[in-house]
């Protein structure tokens, strides 16, 4: 293993570990991962068709179909008919769905905001939010595939 092999290994092994720890302090009762992740897609984005919110999230259309109706039982999101196309269901985040998804990411946030000042140097705190950006970019880079 090459020195770039190590790197991005290393890189990889430290956002998975973060991710992992972020997602166990989360509320307790809190929306599933995968729900917490379409609001916050819907929160985001905006209302969007069902079939546009599938591809967003990656998810299979049945897939999809069980957790928009989940997510419409619990009052977190709303389903309506599109104006301009009769057929096409819009989905929007309620009132309710945005505050549960400001519970989410709140508990995270303040974990981390927590660690970070425990755990970091100024200088290490100052280098990781630099890095934040660096990780959005690649986050949401559109091209390299699997190789």
């Amino acid at each position: 293993m090459n020195e770039a092999d190590r790197d991005t290994a290393a890189i990889l092994r430290a956002i998975l570990a973060l991710g992992r720890r972020l997602r166990a302090e989360r509320p307790e009762g809190a929306a599933t991962l995968a729900a917490i992740s379409l609001l916050g897609a819907l929160a985001r984005r905006g209302p969007m068709p069902a079939a546009q919110l599938a591809i967003e999230e990656r998810l299979q259309p049945q897939s999809l179909t069980r957790l928009v109706a989940g997510l419409e039982a619990a009052g977190l999101i709303e389903r309506r008919r599109s104006e301009a196309d009769r057929r096409e269901l819009i989905i929007a985040l309620t009132a309710k769905g945005q505050a549960a998804l400001a519970e989410d990411l709140g508990a995270r946030q303040a974990w981390l905001e927590r660690a970070m000042a425990e755990a970091l140097t100024d200088e290490e705190r100052s280098t990781l939010i630099a890095a934040a950006a660096a990780m959005l970019k690649l986050a949401f880079h559109r091209g390299g595939g699997p190789a």
